[in-house]
């Protein structure tokens, strides 16, 4: 298993090295059901320290979602430019996909940072995305109602903001310890008329940590990540969305000293409402839960080392967010860790 541990050391990163790096509006919640984090970015390995160098990471993901009620009311609010203070009648559907490619290149330093391993990453993302809403909505305010009826679709291919994220990690034994802290520059297409954005139109900074346990003797590993995401106003809609939560985890065995398969899941809630919604919609906090499986395979490239997995999340239990399934398929490359810096029964972190 010392090889194992090895080849640990090289992609570990793979997992969290793009945190915050995308967020398809179509899929996420807080105003108009979308948010910055994105939730199943972090899972198993992510508190694990990388090869000191540079790395990329290549993610092509999906998703498909629908959304009903209050979650389609809001994309149609900031579509159809209402005033928030309206009476509205929430009969529409949302439905919407998103194919997007992420790229996330890393440097991680080599000289320790109070103690433990840094990291620097900048995200950028580009794809497509689409959005339709179908159904009737009615809004009142005083004696004037209007009424929209029928079909609106809007689809989209082009660059989303950029995702700046720094870690620093800490090794002892089978336990792994990270804190990060993420941000959204919001450069991205974005247009609040528009049903379907790449970009959010926002900034955002996330704050949190994450734990690690691996047993190269075993081959046994489990993760989890938690964290917080502030919210800046959109200066295009006035809109504030409130504090979110988020927490994502990774469990997983090596059948061999390159193949690993197991479970990945999440948990996001807001924590505090929004402002600048309609009435009609309340403090619009929003809710999901995802779990699903997952398949890792790492293998040499020349001098590198490379890791190809494959996850995928169904989602449940959601309010005032679209929901349904995505997958993840990620490449990575990195430095190859020498075999001298590893031992069989102890974790050793490059200095």
């Amino acid at each position: 298993m010392a090889r194992i541990e090895s080849r640990f050391r090289s992609i570990g990163f793979v997992a969290a090295t793009a945190a915050l790096a995308c967020s398809p509006e179509i899929s996420r919640a807080d105003e108009s059901g979308i948010s910055f984090w994105l939730p199943g970015l972090y899972g198993s390995l992510s508190a694990t320290p990388a090869t000191p160098g540079w790395s990329v990471a290549a993610i092509y993901y999906h998703t498909t979602v629908n959304a009903s009620g209050a979650a389609a009311a809001a994309r149609e609010f900031q579509v159809g430019r209402f005033s928030p203070t309206v009476n509205i009648d929430l009969n529409l559907a949302l439905s919407g996909q998103a194919d997007l490619m992420l790229i996330a290149p890393t440097y991680t330093f080599a000289t320790p940072v109070l103690g433990g391993q840094l990291s620097a990453t900048l995200a950028g993302i580009y794809g497509r995305n689409s959005a339709s809403i179908a159904g009737t909505l009615t809004a009142a305010a005083g004696p004037i109602v209007t009424t929209r009826n029928g079909f609106l679709e809007d689809a989209l291919v082009s660059y989303g903001d950029l995702y700046p994220t720094l870690k620093l990690k800490w090794n002892n034994g089978v336990n792994n310890y990270m804190v990060y802290a993420a941000g959204d520059i919001p450069v991205g297409d974005y247009n609040p008329n528009r049903l379907a954005n790449i970009g959010i139109g926002h900034g955002a900074i996330d704050l949190g940590g994450g734990y690690t346990y691996l047993n190269p003797t075993t081959g046994t590993e489990f993760s989890g990540v938690g964290g917080f995401t502030y919210n800046f106003k959109n200066p295009d809609t006035q809109y504030q969305s409130g504090i979110d939560f988020h927490f994502d985890w990774g469990v997983s065995q090596f059948l061999s000293k390159q193949v690993f398969v197991g479970f990945v899941g999440y948990a996001y809630q807001q924590i505090t409402d929004d402002f600048g919604q309609p009435a009609a919609f309340g403090g619009f906090r929003s809710r999901v839960l995802g779990i699903g499986p997952q398949i890792g395979y790492i293998f040499p490239i020349g001098d590198n080392q490379a890791f190809l997995g494959l996850k995928g999340y169904g989602e449940f239990d959601a309010a005032n967010r679209p929901s349904g399934w995505n997958t993840w398929l990620t490449f990575s490359i990195s430095e190859a860790t020498p075999a001298s810096t590893v031992t069989p029964t102890k974790h050793v972190v490059r200095k």
